[in-house]
């Protein structure tokens, strides 16, 4: 049966996906609020469609009306596809399954369910709020504590789909995910550590949620050590997680002292970009900076990226720098000693405007450090 259309009218400007929580903004226009929040969040202060320039702190207001609209043709086209489809898995039989308490189903029936429940999730939202309401989470929950890792596989990744959406994360947390992923994370087959390592990153998009996940016993210890023993996936995975949660203030501080710092700086070196993102956030406090100076190779690790790293990672190299010798006389001056003032004033005309504003603003942090010499 081919697949119903929806309205144009129900996807977003800017994502072209069908909204979940649609808003409307001061121009008028309705967006899905995380679309909107994340055009907001890199400092677009204009409507994205009129260009019409928007107040200090927008007001997002919900739209119900429209939400209520979507979620009807959702389930009216969902219960057709379920009729005319009946060699299709009925999705209340496939919970059921998972929370029945009268019969123990096998073990195969229970991660062919979450399996078939990860399909319909990752594709449908409302389905995703009608599994959340079924009571179905706190199953999941448990069976993430499985020793069986297929099935803890299968249960971390219908988490994941689950947490897709932001009211979920929340609401996931206040169930106690953050115990259990943080239980995969430690204790689970590589698959289900890098699935524990996405979850925590997917919980962490919430803001609310950075700082309980700090916090938690063994957290940010967990994945450091994933960034130091595991694979390539499991550490590309860890390192995702504490940037997403490392933007929190205390989380800084957290990582510095589980050890990242030496870490990351080997993985610089090795040429993975995402660590010299999480060592940007780390700079920006007192305790990552102190670590930084102790490590002899880090000012020439981050001296190679200038030379030879991508863009993104040269723009994140600068601004450790510059943060390392704002705030240390003794590094700004090996930092000259190595030519970095003259690979600076380079980058100052490059075409990436964040390249050139902070190559600018490192050779005025190494002149003002010279001047006071």
């Amino acid at each position: 049966m081919a697949t119903p259309q929806f309205p144009e009218d129900f996807k977003c400007p800017i994502s072209l996906e069908i909204m979940t929580d649609p808003v409307i903004l001061s121009s008028g226009h309705t967006f899905d609020r995380s679309s909107i929040q994340r055009w907001l969040d890199s400092g677009n202060r204009t409507c994205p469609i009129t260009k019409q320039l928007l107040p200090q702190n927008p007001s997002l207001i919900p739209n119900h009306a429209l939400r209520s609209l979507i979620s009807n043709f959702s389930f009216t086209c969902s219960s057709s596809q379920s009729k005319s489809s009946p060699q299709e898995p009925d999705p209340q039989t496939l919970i059921s399954n998972l929370t029945c308490r009268s019969s123990t189903p096998s073990l195969h029936s229970k991660i062919y369910s979450l399996d078939q429940l990860n399909i319909l999730c990752k594709s449908n939202p409302f389905f995703r709020q009608r599994l959340t309401e079924s009571g179905a989470v706190s199953t999941v929950l448990n069976f993430v504590g499985s020793e069986d890792s297929r099935l803890q596989e299968s249960a971390l990744l219908l988490l994941l789909n689950l947490s897709l959406d932001d009211d979920n994360k929340v609401g996931l947390v206040a169930e106690g995910a953050i115990g259990r992923v943080i239980s995969a994370l430690r204790f689970g087959k590589p698959n289900c550590k890098a699935y524990a390592a996405t979850m925590l990153t997917s919980l962490a998009m919430v803001e609310v949620n950075k700082g309980t996940i700090g916090a938690y016993p063994f957290a940010i210890e967990t994945l450091v050590s994933l960034l130091r023993e595991g694979k390539g996936r499991e550490r590309k995975e860890a390192a995702t997680a504490l940037y997403v949660i490392c933007s929190f203030p205390d989380n800084k501080k957290r990582a510095v002292e589980c050890g990242a710092i030496p870490i990351l700086i080997e993985m610089v070196n090795s040429g993975m970009e995402r660590a010299i993102e999480v060592m940007g956030l780390l700079a920006k406090c007192r305790e990552g900076r102190e670590e930084m100076g102790k490590i002899d190779e880090c000012v020439m690790v981050l001296i190679q990226v200038l030379k030879e790293g991508s863009s993104r990672s040269i723009i994140c190299a600068l601004a450790v720098l510059n943060s390392l010798c704002s705030h240390s006389e003794e590094i700004s001056l090996e930092v000259r000693r190595k030519g970095v003032l003259e690979i600076c004033l380079g980058l100052a005309e490059d075409d990436n405007d964040k390249i050139s504003r902070n190559a600018s603003n490192l050779v005025q942090t190494l002149r003002r450090c010279l001047s006071r010499a």
